[in-house]
């Protein structure tokens, strides 16, 4: 099925944890970097996204908002004002609600809003195959709770 956003604010209203600008090159272009992998990116603010931009609202609100994201007033959806020059994190995704990283910092694993597990990493595979049953009749916080202590345990990280 598809990915199709319907413009919450979500995925958003956290990376502010993650994307980081470094440096401010004029002509609304930042350097972003990546927190947790090191990547940096070059983004540039829609001209149609200036005012948005400007209007840092979103970011008292949501103190841990991506520094780009920003909800507009007179409709209440989000809008990412570097949507065509985004990171590549951003690119990837599709509304995961905990992304583990290995030692070094890539992504091996994205578990869905679901509870399912999308990787390729055979480890994290069968560790979360014997957890999951373990754990199914939690709420939600305390299976992500959980799932977050195992896979700390296990050596990796996440990004929420």
């Amino acid at each position: 099925m598809a990915f199709e956003c319907n413009q919450c604010g979500d995925c958003c209203s956290h990376l502010g944890l993650v994307h980081r600008i470094i440096q401010d090159l004029g002509d609304h272009r930042y350097v972003v970097r990546n927190e947790y992998t090191g990547e940096r990116t070059t983004v540039t603010v829609a001209p149609g996204m200036l005012s948005l931009f400007n209007d840092r609202r979103t970011l008292v609100d949501r103190p841990e908002a991506c520094p780009f994201f920003r909800f507009a007033r007179e409709n209440g959806k989000g809008y990412c004002c570097v949507h065509a020059t985004r990171p590549e994190i951003c690119r990837d995704y599709g509304c995961w609600r905990i992304l583990i990283l290995d030692r070094d910092g890539r992504r091996v694993g994205r578990i869905m809003a679901s509870r399912h597990l999308a990787s390729e990493d055979s480890d994290l595979l069968r560790l979360f195959r014997e957890e999951m049953a373990l754990h199914a009749e939690l709420s939600d916080s305390e299976w992500d709770r959980v799932i977050i202590r195992m896979v700390h345990a296990a050596g990796y990280r996440v990004c929420r």
